[in-house]
């Protein structure tokens, strides 16, 4: 739905600002979820998010500044450093639950909770994109069995259309937790095949560690009310300080205790050396209600990446049931109503298939998760203009 700018205030803090595509500005359903987005993110203060320094929410284009937070996404730290021991997934899991703990105590439900959304920062993790946070009490915002988030993180109920609590988040996090121990709760395939199997299957638990397997299974549970509240999976997760020879989590965050050891833990453990934050990357300070040059370096964004700002390049494939549409933000599957989008951030590999009239796009995350949406042109014309679209697009970006 937009675009992030890495920028400055004049008095030199750096700032993560998002910009509404121009075009929607016209669209009052979509203002009113921006409004949304707007007054959720201010509600939500503490540590585990970022603040809002700014916004105009009824000018053209919409725009929203936050405090700029340095650090990978969980996608990214998987991706570099692979899959997240006990003690870690501990650690995780407790901040994101403390996070939830302070959204769902304002009323709100973030709806789209994922690695991607996740920053690593350097005191523990922080909670972003709320660009489809709503208040609980509020008239719904999407028409009716229109499904808002990702596919491999959706709870059942958001699937099927039903309304949404913050069981939805605490299912979430259930998923993510799965991925940060180097698996896919739902396998992978198309966001239709995700979404069926998160509804009607048992979850794929056989990366998550034996003495967390039950709680994740909690989280991820069908029924929304037989789920663990926030301040439930706190309790069972905070405690008692780590033991001395275990290694220390690389931040500081809230406590996770950890489980009755099966085995005797190794003689001589190697301490991991915290990650350092990564620096803001220099930017030409702007005034907050003119947007600057794109950032290639600021990949936080909000919403699905539909045609981007300012001219860049875009491919946009669509069969009248499922579109595909690539552009400077990412990549966007869309089959049966339901969509998928990912940022590049957190694409490792976009790949195409032609089979008859047929064309598959697989999109591969740096996490492992695989989405795949095939359209039909019907004609070999059509399915060469859809390739000659595609092919420079995907060369273009995938190049960066």
């Amino acid at each position: 739905m937009g675009t992030v700018y890495l920028g400055r205030t004049r008095g030199g803090r750096a700032v993560a600002l998002k910009v509404a595509k121009t075009e929607l500005a016209a669209d009052p359903v979509f203002r009113e979820r921006f409004r949304s987005e707007v007054e959720a993110a201010r509600a939500v203060g503490g540590f585990h998010t970022a603040p809002v320094v700014d916004a105009d929410v009824d000018g053209d284009p919409l725009w929203l500044a936050t405090a700029y937070i340095p650090g990978p996404t969980l996608a990214a730290r998987l991706a570099s450093d692979g899959a997240m021991d006990e003690p870690r997934l501990r650690s995780l899991a407790a901040a994101l639950a403390e996070a939830l703990e302070s959204i769902h105590s304002c009323g709100l439900v973030h709806r789209d909770l994922k690695p991607g959304n996740i920053i690593m920062a350097a005191d523990g993790p922080r909670v972003l994109d709320f660009g489809i946070a709503r208040a609980v009490e509020s008239t719904r915002l999407t028409a009716t069995g229109t499904a808002f988030g990702t596919p491999g993180f959706l709870a059942p109920e958001q699937a099927l259309g039903h309304d949404v609590t913050g069981a939805a988040d605490v299912f979430a996090l259930g998923a993510v937790l799965v991925a940060a121990a180097g698996g896919s709760a739902w396998g992978e395939g198309t966001p239709m095949g995700l979404m069926y199997r998160s509804v009607h299957e048992p979850p794929d638990l056989a990366t998550v560690p034996a003495a967390l397997a039950e709680l994740v299974s909690a989280c991820l549970a069908k029924d929304p009310a037989a789920r663990p509240t926030p301040t439930e999976l706190l309790d069972r997760l905070t405690g008692t300080a780590p033991e001395p020879d275990r290694p220390a989590p690389a931040y500081t965050p809230t406590v996770a205790a950890p489980a009755p050891p099966a085995a005797p833990p190794p003689p001589h453990p190697a301490q991991v050396p915290p990650h350092p934050a990564t620096p803001p990357h220099p930017a030409t300070p702007p005034h907050l209600a003119v947007p600057p040059a794109p950032v290639p370096q600021a990949v936080q964004g909000f919403g699905p990446p539909i045609p981007l700002l300012y001219g860049s390049p875009e491919a946009v494939l669509a069969d009248g049931t499922a579109r595909v549409v690539v552009n400077a933000t990412g990549v966007l599957l869309e089959l049966g109503g339901a969509a998928a989008d990912f940022e590049w951030a957190e694409i490792a590999h976009v790949a195409r298939t032609r089979r008859g009239n047929r064309l598959t796009v697989t999109v591969r995350l740096w996490d492992g998760s695989v989405y795949e949406c095939e359209l039909n042109a019907r004609r070999a014309a059509r399915l060469g203009a859809w390739l000659a679209q595609l092919d420079p697009v995907l060369g273009r970006y995938l190049a960066r």
